[in-house]
């Protein structure tokens, strides 16, 4: 799938929920590969911080991102928007230090999208797939975040409170296209027990009850209650039974459970790549949610690429006749057994390395290791592969490989090992001359990586 952004700009405006300020917010189209960026325009030379999870330094009542004197807020809701709407590239202009709260959803977000429209870009969309399962857990707090393999993606949160009125509920989306219906209109919730400490940590200076529902759950002298309501500056409001104090019914029976949901997905974003797999978030919080967002980020900073999912039950998109069509080597030089996946400017190759090779006879017969410019060779082959699928009658071509750079051979490869080589342009095909990187991967480990240049000639 390819990269969106937005069809145009859109803009939101209201009162911060934590500095009460009354805030502008844009919404920009970005370029290919840009990412969520937000561009505080209040600040002396208009700087930019990405929305990823290491740049995360709070998250009491919404998540905070920070770096230097670059600073915003309560972002979560946008976020949550966005990535449902499937937008990898957006730039927010900001002229405070926190979005807007509006109505404690991202019920406008979400409407603003549809009626803006987003397009496709050039760009394939760069996943992170769940292989296996990835959990955090809180001990202190009983919250989780579990994720398990999937071929798309889908959350389940389940919620528990200390409360008469919020005991259990449960939230679910199995379909990012349901966000908008199901989850997008779930406003954020505080209760009433919670108000005094956030307003003397000076906090939800702007809150009120068109932006939280506020949850009743132990009974209070009404004297209390007015006082709680002057320090929050709305009006008094009587109230002699326990439950929910809003000015508006609830969206759905199970609203708390949904928003939490939103929190969820809102933080997940800050992974900077759409996630593929099944979330089960348990008594979730901005804390355990990012949490988990910068254990993911880690490992994505760890390894550039992630290894390609292998499915040796499913067809191969070549298998090794039709390469035989294309490719001019024979035995015992042809080394790619077939191509499990392509795009428009990438390629996957396997090669399957067994003890019958030939260069193991010297290479070396009491600890058999495959040479590493075969690697590189065989990656070379995957990626001639890729350049002569950019043309019509692919038989009558060649490709010749004119420069091979920063090679790196980062683990040996032996008999008995499964080579997946990953083989992408990085720059666009130019009079038939095509700059390329290559991955070879042995499970999840990267074993040689190098990038090189070919040109495909005409020649039969």
């Amino acid at each position: 799938m390819k990269q969106r952004t937005l069809k145009e700009p859109f803009k939101v405006h209201g009162k911060g929920l934590h500095t009460g300020l009354v805030i502008d917010a844009e919404f920009c189209p970005a370029p290919d590969n840009h990412g969520y960026k937000f561009k505080r325009m209040d600040l002396e030379g208009e700087p930019e911080i990405d929305a990823l999870a290491e740049y995360v330094t709070a998250t009491n009542r919404g998540t905070v991102i920070s770096r230097g004197d670059i600073k915003v807020s309560t972002i979560e809701h946008a976020l949550a928007a966005l990535y449902a709407a499937g937008i990898d590239n957006c730039l927010i202009k900001v002229n405070a230090p926190e979005l807007p709260i509006l109505d404690g959803s991202a019920k406008e977000y979400c409407e603003k999208i549809l009626s803006t429209g987003v397009v496709e870009q050039d760009a394939e969309k760069d996943y992170y797939v769940v292989k296996q399962k990835i959990e955090v857990r809180d001990d202190t707090t009983g919250s989780s975040i579990v994720v398990l393999p999937d071929d798309d993606f889908s959350i389940d949160t389940m919620v528990a409170f200390d409360s008469p009125v919020l005991t259990n509920q449960f939230a679910s989306l199995d379909r990012l296209d349901d966000f908008s219906r199901e989850i997008g209109a779930s406003r954020t919730f505080v209760f009433v027990r919670e108000i005094e400490p956030l307003v003397k940590g000076n906090l939800i200076k702007g809150g009120d009850l068109d932006n939280a529902i506020v949850i009743y759950d132990k009974p209070m002298e009404q004297s209390d209650l007015d006082r709680l309501a002057d320090l929050m500056n709305v009006p008094h409001k009587n109230v002699s039974e326990l439950g929910y104090i809003n000015n508006f019914p609830l969206f759905a029976e199970n609203e708390p459970a949904r928003h939490k949901l939103l929190d969820v997905l809102g933080d997940i974003a800050l992974i900077g790549r759409p996630l593929k797999g099944k979330v089960i978030a348990t008594r979730p919080g901005h804390s355990i949610n990012t949490t988990f967002s910068k254990k993911i980020r880690k490992e994505i900073k760890r390894q550039e690429i992630q290894a390609p999912v292998y499915n040796p039950s499913l067809d191969p998109v070549m298998d090794v006749n039709r390469i035989r069509e294309l490719l001019p080597h024979r035995y015992p030089f042809l080394l790619v057994d077939k191509v499990i996946e392509k795009g428009d400017n990438y390629i996957v190759g396997v090669k399957n390395v067994t003890g019958n090779e030939p260069y193991f006879l010297g290479h070396f017969p009491q600890e058999p290791v495959m040479p590493g410019v075969l690697q590189v060779e065989a990656m070379a082959q995957t990626g001639g592969l890729l350049v002569l699928s950019t043309v019509d009658e692919p038989e009558k071509y060649s490709t010749y490989f004119m420069k091979i750079d920063n090679v790196k051979f980062r683990n040996k490869v032996v008999p008995g090992d499964t080579l997946i080589f990953h083989v992408s342009f990085t720059t666009p095909l130019r009079r038939g001359c095509a700059v390329m990187k290559g991955y070879a991967f042995v499970g999840e480990k990267i074993v040689t990586e190098c990038e090189f240049m070919a040109q495909i000639v005409k020649n039969k």
